[in-house]
């Protein structure tokens, strides 16, 4: 919803109607992730993408249809096991799109939702879109209450509680239930996509290759906040991409934050002095990538020194250094590249290998 959401707050805001299309579930090689949303205006326009272009002429014509009677749909599109849908995708993929209508009657919290989207406030959506009854309500969850509702107050309150588990994680997702909410029952599915603040990516040191990776962790969608103590070195100047530059001990300014599973903290200062206190505070953290970048010699080093400190080895496995895939970087534009690479790898799964040179589905995790 988020890439259309100007467009829908439009059409909402002047009392017209549009129909949405939602990717609410995807198999094998889809193209755009679950969450992802197209828009048919009651004036014909068609806004936003689902699958790059291999199934929105489909869609146009189910918003139409949508738009005329109100009633929800929810399509498969692809092609599995060597039979054809209606649609294929040319990428093999397979993806369940949700289409319903938006109003002011249907969806009067919007304005709210849109509101603490732009604010970067957490808030969850979570819509039924297959079941023996109420399919298109919706429940909007915050971390301190919920507006809306999805028919009772058992599943209301049963969906709220799973939907802020995936909101704490900034995941989106697809719950089963049973007709009344039952967490082990069957025949009632939920859509819940979640709107987190973007992750955080704490660069240590003002260097070269953190410039770089600054540039690089703004493409993949971080808030980018660089640390260090020079204050000679750490300016906004030498670091405009960044969305923060602070001058301070890096481990010192860390023992300050909030850190969840999806931030990234990335130790390139390799100096002892800095590196062992910033990757000791780090390693008291949950966040869910801690990489240092030096030598394999220094970073020997750099584990005897932490040891001596009181970490563990299970703690120090924890740490990816030398810091970066191994794809033979030599810039610092390069090297931001094998570390994001690494990123990556690091939230996803994968081998690090050419995809050429693997089999199966491409996308860890999903079926064959």
């Amino acid at each position: 919803m988020r890439e259309i959401l100007p467009e829908l707050l439009a059409v909402w805001e002047r009392g017209g109607t549009a129909a949405m299309a939602t990717v609410v579930k995807t198999w094998r090689s889809a193209p755009r992730p679950a969450g992802a949303s197209m828009l048919v205006t009651d004036q014909e326009e068609a806004v936003g993408s689902v699958s790059g272009g291999c199934v929105e002429g489909a869609l146009f014509d189910l918003g139409q249809e949508v738009l005329g009677d109100g009633q929800p749909r929810l399509e498969t599109y692809g092609v599995s096991d060597g039979d054809a849908f209606a649609v294929g995708l040319t990428c093999g993929g397979i993806l369940d799109v949700f289409v319903e209508r938006v109003d002011r009657d249907s969806w009067p919290e919007l304005p709210g939702i849109a509101r603490s989207i732009e604010a970067e406030e957490p808030v969850a959506v979570a819509t039924i879109v297959a079941g023996p009854h109420f399919v298109g309500r919706h429940l909007v969850v915050r971390k301190d209450h919920t507006e809306g509702s999805l028919g009772t107050g058992r599943l209301d309150d049963t969906v709220r509680e799973d939907a802020l588990g995936l909101l704490e994680s900034g995941t989106t997702g697809f719950l089963h239930y049973g007709p009344e909410g039952e967490r082990l029952g069957e025949g009632l599915e939920v859509f819940v996509q979640s709107f987190a603040p973007a992750p955080q990516m704490f660069v240590f040191g003002a260097i070269d290759f953190s410039a770089a990776l600054v540039r690089v962790g703004k493409v993949l969608g971080f808030k980018v906040t660089v640390v260090d103590a020079r204050p000679v070195f750490a300016t906004p100047k030498r670091f405009p991409e960044a969305d923060e530059v602070v001058v301070d001990w890096p481990h010192r300014w860390l023992s300050s934050q909030q850190v969840d599973a999806r931030t990234v903290i990335a130790v390139l200062t390799h100096d002892p002095k800095f590196d062992v206190p910033a990757l000791k505070q780090a390693l008291q953290t949950p966040a869910g990538y801690i990489g240092a970048m030096g030598s394999r010699r220094t970073h020997e080093d750099r584990l005897v020194r932490l040891k001596e400190a009181g970490l563990t080895d299970d703690e120090l496995a924890r740490i990816h250094s030398p810091i970066g895939l191994d794809l033979g970087a030599r810039t610092p534009e390069e090297t931001a590249i094998s570390i994001a690479a690494e990123i990556i790898q690091a939230r996803w799964g994968g081998t690090g290998q050419k995809l050429a040179s693997t089999e199966g589905p491409i996308h860890p995790g999903a079926p064959r």
